[in-house]
Formats: C-alpha cells, structure tokens, sequence
C-alpha cells in the first residue's frame, strides 16, 4: 500500500524563484566595496566572509539577495555561499535589532551568574532566544564563551564587552539601549549600531572621532597567564592535599602572601555561590559552621 506525497506531510509547491538584485544604487555601492575586499585576497572566494559582514551592514541580516550578490562577484554557487552563511552564527539570518545583546553562558559565566542575567532579560524583554524587541532595537542571545573569564559574568552588545555584569544591570543597559540614551562600554570603542559593526567586520575603518584610540586592559588573570607564558614566575605556595594535612614548609621558606593580582587555586578561600545556582548556596552563608580549606 503506497501513501500520497500529501498523506505523508510533504509539500510539492513551486520552487522557489531566484532572489531579486538590488537596487542599482545600492548595487553599485557594495559593488565597489566588495571589489575593494576582494582586492586584498590572492583568491577571490577567499573574500567571501567579509563580504557576507558587508552585505549584512546593509540590511542588517544576510538575506537571499545578499547571498546571491557574493555568489555573482566571486563567480561561487548560491549553494556554496548558503552553506558559509548559514554556518557562522555571526551572520544573522532574519531581520534583528539595532543591538545584539549577546549573554555569555558557558561554564565560568554561568556558574558567576550568566544564567540568571540570560533568563532575567528573556523575561524583561518578553523575547526568547534570538529573537528581536518588537520595537527593533535589541537582539538577545546566549553566547557560549566572549573570551573574557576574567570579568565574569560577559554580556556584549555589538560585540562590545559590558563586564562584571548582574541582572538588574544588564536590565538597566537593554532599558537605555531601548530609549537612546548613550551607553558606554566597560572597555573598548564606543558602541554603534550592529549595521556599523558588520561593516567594520568587513574591513572597513570606523571613522568615528576617537573610537581607534579607544581601548581597554586586560583584567589580573589575564595578565598573571601572560606573566607565566613569559616565564616569570611566583614563588611557590603551599596548600593542604585533599585527605591530609598540611605539608612541611622548607624551614627557610618565607611565608608567601599573594597578591590580589595572582591566580588563585581551588584551595583558597571558597568564593560564594552565584545566586543562579539557588540549588547550592555558599557554605559560607550557611550558619553550620565554617568551611574547610576544598570548599566543601
């Protein structure tokens, strides 16, 4: 017994028709930054990511019409520029906001309170993951890591870093970012709009007075792994191994105390629990005594 293709769910409408060009003036415009683009590169198709950022600038997502500009200057399928396109998260697929407001998840920004800022803002901006505000402006996902530990819990917008954040903060920053009032990253080029941002990311300047010469340091941690990677290292320090008690010290061994500048290990002092972990609160909130030297 055989089944109708609409028995089984499957549609057989028309194909779907090629994507329409753009304007001529708009055509003409990229055309002369993508030949610019491709200018830098041996091979042309090599141009193809920076020209998918320079095509997004444009509508401020990578639409078919995007697609098939790319495919015709570098002489590529529509297929072959799809499957980059649809690879990289960078390149948004459907219309977003102004902002992107990117929440670092993963491990140490989740555990430092990253869950609880992610599903504050889901539910204050009434929008799930990678979706936009219906005003437009602002975009929210969960990113698994902003490459930025140090200052844990990440948020981003327009890949700017907004550090140290909490929930009620980051509901401040997406609250000015809706209403236009000027909001300064913790560190870097003053923020623009995710347009501008895709442009710069296709390898054109930002012409803005003084957004080069902006900048921000790197936080202690990242500096103690830079000094370590250079081979200077701290004096050594000694800790209780797990299920014993405390090692001999050499008997001319100066005590070593660290300075807040240095790496801590998992034997210091335990750090209190995120509150977007409610399930395991600090020992150290707890009134049942102290805690011993793992944490636990």
């Amino acid at each position: 017994m055989t089944t109708s293709s609409s028995e089984r769910g499957v549609g057989l409408g028309m194909p779907q028709l090629p994507a329409p060009d753009y304007p001529d003036d708009v055509r003409a415009r990229l055309e002369a930054d993508a030949r610019e683009i491709i200018g830098r590169y041996p091979d042309s198709r090599s141009a193809l990511l920076p020209m998918l950022h320079l095509v997004q600038s444009e509508e401020g997502h990578v639409t078919r019409t995007g697609m098939r500009f790319c495919a015709d200057l570098l002489e590529l399928t529509t297929a072959e520029v799809a499957a980059v396109a649809t690879f990289y998260t960078m390149y948004r697929r459907k219309p977003s906001g102004d902002y992107q407001v990117g929440v670092c998840t993963n491990t140490l920004c989740a555990v430092m309170g990253g869950d609880a800022i992610f599903a504050a803002l889901q539910e204050h901006l009434g929008v799930g993951n990678d979706e936009t505000t219906a005003d437009g402006k602002v975009t929210l996902e969960h990113i698994e890591c902003n490459a930025a530990c140090d200052f844990a819990p990440v948020v981003m917008v327009n890949w700017e870093f907004f550090d140290n954040q909490t929930p009620e903060s980051a509901k401040r920053l997406v609250d000015d970012l809706r209403a236009g009032r000027q909001v300064d990253p913790t560190r870097g080029a003053p923020l623009c709009t995710f347009k501008e941002t895709a442009r710069m990311l296709a390898g054109f300047p930002d012409e803005r007075d003084g957004a080069v010469d902006a900048t921000g340091g790197a936080g202690p941690a990242s500096l103690v792994g830079l000094r370590l990677a250079k081979g200077d290292t701290a004096a050594a320090r000694v800790v209780h191994p797990r299920g014993g008690g405390p090692q001999d010290e050499p008997r001319d061994a100066a005590p070593h105390e660290p300075s807040p500048a240095e790496h801590l290990s998992s034997h210091d002092a335990p750090q209190e629990t995120s509150a977007s972990d409610p399930d395991h609160p600090s020992p150290a909130s707890e009134s049942d005594g102290p805690v011993d030297e793992e944490g636990q």
